[in-house]
């Protein structure tokens, strides 16, 4: 039986990724420091399963780090553990290049001296974003050779562990391979996060808030395809590549809100006609859209998405309407706070 290690697989896509490898007859073993973003919850099923096991751990602790590889000797690692919201990013940068950047390093060190004494080399399995390519002209969608450009501190935290891992291949030899993915929905994920901050508050009969006009452009992925995509790159992906995983289905967010609304209503979700979309300031250095070429992936690896927009809303929203605990868990977080108004302030204030 092959063994994993996931890094952040208390997180949203990192608890899903468990769950994925484990019905897939991996021994997974889950480490996480268990910050604000991680949700015990979201592990909850897996606690009984003799194919897993999980340690409270911050990746930048390389003793202990080393310790668990040595124990283990894993066939790959999945690094997942990061911060990942954008807003807080640009309240408090310090903590994303931290974790993001330094994290990784401690990592690919770990990993280095543990293959300096041992035959077996270990695959890392690097999980990074498609906001490291910045802000894609209309019309264009961009192959894993476009130059990053990130706009915020979390994009450009991405970004530079990005770059180590390919420094660290072309210098070491690391056995390394980076996954660019578009942005993510499902279950299990903090409703500080775009879609399922619209469901939470449905759910609240709240209104729903959008930055700008809501004319921004993502690309969305059902996380289980991610999932899936990540397991064929371990599997078969080149040492030292990058793989965009993507679906090619572009949208604004507008029309996401519109969707979740309709979808709430067939799913007979009660909530008031009067709940509205509350615009609000925009974000500063937001991206106005992304769009990956995966057809790199599609080819090389025989992967493709295999759930649509419409499917994949429908699973999430069921999802977190038969799973209230989960906002339970979460609700002495700050998920209704707005983050990255910090700089509007100062600028204010200058002027």
């Amino acid at each position: 039986m092959k063994k994993i290690i996931v890094t952040g697989g208390q997180g949203f896509i990192g608890s899903n990724l468990v769950e994925f490898l484990l019905e897939k007859n991996y021994f997974v073993i889950n480490i996480d420091k268990s910050s604000y973003s991680a949700n015990p919850y979201n592990v909850k099923d897996f606690k009984k399963n003799k194919k897993y096991i999980f340690y409270k751990l911050d990746i930048n602790n390389k003793t202990k780090l080393l310790k668990i590889i040595k124990k283990f000797k894993p066939d790959g690692i999945f690094n997942l553990a990061a911060e990942t919201h954008v807003d807080r990013s640009i309240d408090s940068p310090y903590t994303f290049l931290k974790t993001n950047i330094m994290g990784v390093f401690n990592i690919l060190e770990t990993l280095r001296s543990f293959n300096k004494k041992n035959k077996k080399v270990i695959k890392l399995i690097h999980v990074s974003t498609d906001e490291v390519y910045g802000d894609i002209p209309k019309h264009k969608q961009v192959n894993e050779d476009y130059n990053y450009n990130p706009s915020s501190p979390y994009s450009a935290s991405k970004a530079a562990a990005d770059q180590l891992l390919k420094a660290y291949f072309r210098t070491y030899s690391s056995k390394i391979v980076i996954a660019n993915a578009c942005n993510n929905y499902g279950p299990r994920q903090l409703p500080e996060k775009f879609i399922p901050k619209i469901i939470y508050n449905i759910l609240k009969n709240k209104s729903i808030p959008l930055y700008g006009k809501g004319t921004n452009v993502r690309e969305w992925i059902y996380v289980k395809d991610n999932c899936e995509a990540l397991l064929k790159i371990f599997l078969k992906g080149k040492i030292g590549k990058n793989y965009n995983i993507g679906t090619g289905k572009r949208i604004k967010n507008i029309e996401i809100i519109k969707n979740i609304l309709s979808i709430a209503k067939k799913n007979k979700v009660k909530f008031s006609n009067k709940l509205k979309i509350k615009y609000v300031k925009d974000r500063p250095g937001h991206d106005k859209r992304y769009a990956v070429n995966s057809n790199k992936i599609r080819k090389e690896l025989n992967w493709k998405p295999k759930i649509s927009l419409s499917v994949g809303l429908n699973k999430t929203l069921r999802w977190y309407v038969t799973n209230k605990k989960f906002f339970e868990q979460i609700s002495k977080k700050n998920i209704n706070k707005r983050f990255g108004l910090k700089i509007w302030y100062q600028k204010k204030i200058i002027r």
